[in-house]
């Protein structure tokens, strides 16, 4: 299969795999269970068979060494509520951030499987670091994502991380520095410049995170942009945002309407068709600028309710993360 050529990868053939079964940024148990799901489904034999990549892959990691016994809520000054599971979620993103730091520094292609979207405080922290110091380039982001996942714990009003992740790895969020235990290992050459992070598919966001966005001047395409504009043109002022430069791109399954991925912790209406999303992650192939995917938030535990088979949510939603990995790693309709 004729792929596109990289232009920040030595040989984008070599693919990193980090499967991260990790579910304590948020409360629904099962998201844990996405990445044996996805490879159990077939996608990496698909990777390496019909997209003929050579894979770096150990396993699902077990974090369970470095999660502490005791993890008491943190409660941050002026917070809404405290944040849950804080000291777990920065030992393992860490853990993360060392691995995907240590794929990206080979030149490899990563790959991470989550897992919930607290992961990308690993991922993107290690892409960002291992690919600047690779390339002279600091990669872009691209979220695509019902939410914005920039909440500080300021004003979180649930106090779980996956709805965070952002804030912490844009400098956007100082409030927990007194606790090095929580993020603490997070350094400067980690964090991204908010305006190299671009959403697609935003749908439901707090009103605390649209201040965020709006006094940051972050770019953001909604669902309202995708049903005015397409999603062809969305991508094209994507991709003219974002220039040549390496991408990362974090595909939250939440992005796509229940109706293509009814298994994910915090469904919400009038998302993205599967054929829209797949558009996403062709897209960034052919740029041939991506350095980087995760793929989070698939929970194979939770039904959910699809109409289109019905009984079969959670694998149609596996079935779906598996295309969009599938095009963003060059798979073609011919």
């Amino acid at each position: 299969m004729t792929s596109t050529p990289s232009n920040y990868l030595p040989d984008p053939k070599q693919l990193g795999v980090v499967a991260v079964g990790f579910s304590l940024g948020q409360g629904k148990l099962g998201v844990d269970a996405a990445p044996k799901a996805l490879i159990e489904a077939g996608l990496l034999t698909q990777l390496s068979d019909d997209l003929e990549f050579t894979l770096h892959h150990d396993g699902i990691h077990d974090y369970s060494p470095v999660i502490p016994s005791s993890d008491p809520p943190l409660h941050v000054a002026g917070g809404k509520a405290p944040m849950l599971n804080p000291r777990t979620v920065s030992n393992v993103t860490r853990e993360i951030s060392n691995q995907v730091y240590s794929h990206a520094s080979a030149g490899r292609l990563v790959l991470t499987l989550g897992g919930d979207h607290s992961i990308a405080v690993g991922t993107v922290s290690g892409i960002h670091k291992a690919v600047t110091e690779r390339t002279g380039q600091e990669p872009y982001v691209i979220w695509v994502d019902a939410h914005a996942d920039i909440n500080t714990p300021i004003v979180s009003g649930s106090g779980n991380i996956h709805g965070m992740p952002l804030a912490f790895l844009t400098n956007l969020c100082s409030a927990p520095v007194e606790d090095p235990e929580v993020f603490g290992w997070l350094e400067e050459s980690h964090k991204i410049d908010p305006k190299k992070l671009v959403y697609i598919g935003l749908r439901d966001v707090d009103k605390a995170e649209k201040k965020i966005l709006r006094e940051n001047g972050i770019k953001a395409f909604s669902m309202h942009d995708v049903d005015r504009w397409g999603i062809g043109r969305v991508m094209d002022m994507v991709m003219e945002y974002v220039g040549s430069a390496p991408i990362h791109l974090s595909f939250d399954v939440d992005a796509l309407d229940p109706l293509w991925a009814p298994s994910t912790g915090t469904p919400v209406r009038g998302g993205l068709t599967l054929r829209e999303g797949d558009f996403i992650c062709e897209c960034v192939h052919a740029s041939g600028n991506l350095v980087a995917m995760d793929l989070v938030e698939v929970n194979p535990h939770i039904e959910g309710e699809a109409p289109i088979v019905q009984g079969l949510g959670a694998q149609e939603t596996v079935r779906a993360g598996c295309s969009l990995v599938r095009c963003a790693l060059g798979e073609s309709l011919l």
